[in-house]
């Protein structure tokens, strides 16, 4: 495991944007700063026992969504028919094959960029 939440930071940027307005760009960032996390510390500790269940074959990772989606393909009717379809394939996994589904998300990636 490696130490300290701030360790990507110090990674190589690969795909960085360029801004063309570093003031709104640190105006952006430093609202984003003082809002609460979208998931909590809890959250992922079970999802990293869930995967470790999978590494072990005991469990079953599904993980649904597109690989490059539009900001017009963010909407709530979008995204909750992803997250239905990937529900639905979860149920036929289950009952296929008698083993836990972990289910995964890939969404918003590109607004994480």
């Amino acid at each position: 495991m490696i130490a300290g939440l701030d360790y990507w930071r110090t990674l190589p940027i690969k795909q960085q944007p360029q801004w063309p307005d570093s003031t709104a760009l640190q105006a952006a960032s430093d609202e984003i700063a003082t809002l609460p996390p979208l998931i909590f510390a809890g959250e992922v500790d079970v999802l990293r026992e869930r995967l470790a269940a999978a590494a072990r074959g005991q469990a079953f990772l599904l993980q649904g969504g597109d690989c490059a989606e539009t900001f017009a393909g963010a909407t709530a009717d979008q995204i909750r028919n992803r997250v239905k379809t990937v529900l639905q394939m979860a149920v036929v996994l289950t009952y296929g094959a008698s083993t836990p589904v972990i289910k995964m998300g890939r969404m918003a990636g590109q607004f994480a960029k």
